[in-house]
């Protein structure tokens, strides 16, 4: 009995660390690219508008919201603006794999933003019972 619960506690923080480091780098991604693409960075200019064929103001209206995206996963007790926020991440990096796929890319363009979809699935998944968002039967 008293290794069950042991095992049990293990696997509630392993679990707890995989997910504030999954939401972190998903976080940070967001912040770091936020930032970029309201900036204009050469780099994302180049790759996002001119190799995929955006126009230079896609990556404004983008950046502006990876901003708050990346904020809203971190604060507690927002679990609707939080789930908002998951499914904006996961827009934007399976948009960037169609985007690539759709300009004919390799893989070595694309595998980038698949890696961080993926993390956001993992982070969305380990969330903790207090971020999801519980639609209430109440009419």
């Amino acid at each position: 009995m008293r290794a069950q619960m042991a095992n049990q506690a293990i696997m509630a923080q392993v679990r707890t660390t995989a997910y504030w480091v999954a939401t972190l780098v998903i976080a940070l991604e967001l912040l770091a690219g936020g930032v970029w693409d309201i900036l204009q960075v050469a780099y994302v200019h180049g790759l996002v508008v001119e190799h995929l064929g955006y126009p230079a103001y896609f990556l404004v209206i983008i950046g502006v919201w990876k901003v708050p995206g990346a904020e809203a996963l971190l604060v507690p007790r927002f679990p609707r603006l939080t789930a908002w926020a998951y499914a904006g991440a996961f827009f934007i990096y399976t948009g960037a794999v169609a985007s690539h796929l759709a300009v004919g890319d390799g893989v070595g363009m694309w595998w980038g933003p698949l890696v961080f979809a993926g993390i956001t699935l993992v982070s969305w998944l380990l969330r903790p019972s207090v971020r999801r968002f519980v639609r209430s039967n109440a009419a």
